[in-house]
Parts: structure tokens; sequence; C-alpha cells
């Protein structure tokens, strides 16, 4: 069943349970040549059989998609906001690698804004952890958290970006392809605004590759990545990016407000 379809079918109204399943997933994948290549081209990494720090998510989304489909999950998939992400890539990965995945569930917990809840997936070669990745998820409604009052911040100046970026409204498709994420929000006017959008979006997870793609060859092969997602690119799009030290920021040009923070450790 495409995915969209599974994913458009698990708003159905159903009795769901309260607690996420405890179910791990698994599978075994390579990377395809061709698939690979499409990836980079789309996120700006350069041609080689080197992975993307963010291309076994791509790998692992059909598991991910399975995990949150299915009816003893506790949210229909369609409505979840990714609110964060972090990958742990403890050595360089090629497409030579067969990657052992596994996707689970947990830590279900309270928000101000409703309930999160984090999706793990996991990558071994030979039985051996080489890459893991943390998706955190938003399901806004009722809370058991009290809200309070949000502090009123200054936002903090912007600096300069080394590089500024023109994202055509055609990333979201492209994307699309690449990862098998076709959520319509990020390939459809309609869709889009079936969800509170003037005009599609971008997917977060092409923001956060393309960040890493302009940082391609300055960083080690073995480190740790988190973003967190802020404003929605609206696409088209222009955006400024920048790096300082081991922190960076995806901005708007025109309000330099912020679409994505992240953080590089090693």
């Amino acid at each position: 069943m495409p995915s969209m379809l599974r994913a458009a079918l698990s708003v159905l109204p159903f009795p769901r349970p309260s607690t996420l399943p405890e179910d791990t997933l698994t599978a075994t994948v390579t990377a395809d040549p061709e698939h690979l290549a499409r990836y980079q081209r789309v996120c700006g990494f350069g041609l080689s059989d080197r992975l993307p720090i963010t291309y076994p998510h791509v790998l692992g989304f059909g598991l991910q998609l399975d995990l949150m489909t299915r009816r003893d999950f506790p949210f229909p998939v369609v409505g979840g906001v990714h609110v964060a992400n972090r990958i742990e890539q403890h050595r360089q990965l090629t497409a030579a690698d067969v990657l052992d995945l596994t996707v689970h569930a947990q830590d279900l917990r309270d928000h101000p804004r409703g309930r999160q809840y984090d999706v793990i997936t996991t990558a071994s070669v030979g039985g051996e952890p080489v890459w893991r990745d943390v998706s955190t998820y938003l399901r806004k409604g009722p809370s058991g958290e009290p809200k309070g009052e949000r502090p009123v911040r200054e936002p903090a100046p912007a600096s300069p970006p080394h590089a500024t970026w023109r994202v055509p409204t055609s990333t979201g498709t492209a994307y699309a392809e690449a990862s098998g994420d076709h959520n319509p929000i990020h390939t459809s006017w309609a869709g889009a605004r079936l969800f509170g959008f003037p005009k599609p979006i971008a997917h977060g997870m092409w923001s956060k590759a393309r960040c890493l793609a302009a940082l391609e060859g300055r960083l080690p092969s073995a480190y740790t990545v988190d973003v967190a997602f802020k404003l929605p690119i609206l696409l088209p799009a222009t955006v400024g990016f920048t790096f300082t030290g081991r922190d960076f920021t995806l901005r708007d040009t025109r309000t330099t407000k912020p679409h994505l923070t992240g953080t590089i450790t090693t």
C-alpha cells in the first residue's frame, strides 16, 4: 500500500491505546547507488559511495511509517509535527555496508502544547552499532503539563549568512521522491492549504541534510548532530546558512527568523 495512503487511513476513527507499542521493527538494507546519487543531488552532497549522515534516516523511513501507522499506535501519523532530530554516527558508512535497521518508539510524555514521543532508528553492521537517529514528534492537543506563560525574548541579532540558497518549489517533490516521504504538505499547494500552510513547505530533514552538505569535508567520520525545527520553509524561499564553531542556523533571509538551529558535537 502506498505510504501516504497508509498515513491517510491512520486518521480513521477507531479506538487507540494510550501507550506506545513496545514492538521493534527490523529490516536489512543496502544503499542502491542510483537512489543514493538522487538523494545526494537533491540535498547538495557531492556524489560518492559515502553515505551522508542523514541518509540512513531515509533508508529507515518505511519502517518508521510502518510503526506509526499501526492500529496500536496512540496517534494518527497525519498531524504529527517533527520538532527535533538527533543523529549519532560512530563511523563513516558507505554503500558497501549492509545495515541491520531497528525502529521503535519510546518516551511518550506531556508537553505544554500536547504530547511528545521519540521514534528511534538504529543501524548496525555485523552486529556492531554504527548509527542512531532520534526523531521527536509533537502531537498537539490537551496536555497534563501546565502551559504557563511563555517568556518574552528579544530576538538575538542574526549574523550575516555564510551562504545563501534559493530553494525552489520543486525541492518538496524532489526530496519526496528521494526520501519516500510524500506528505502532501511538501508536494502540493492543495495539500499544504488543507493543513494550514499557504504554500508547500520544505521537509525538515531536507533542511538538516542541506546544512550538513554545506559542511561536507569539514566534519569527522564520527560525530553527533542535533537540530530543532523552527518555522517552516514556505516554498519557494531564499534562506541563509550560518555556521559558527559547532552551531549552525538556517534563517529566512528577509525576516532573519530561524527555520532550523543545530549543534554538532564530536
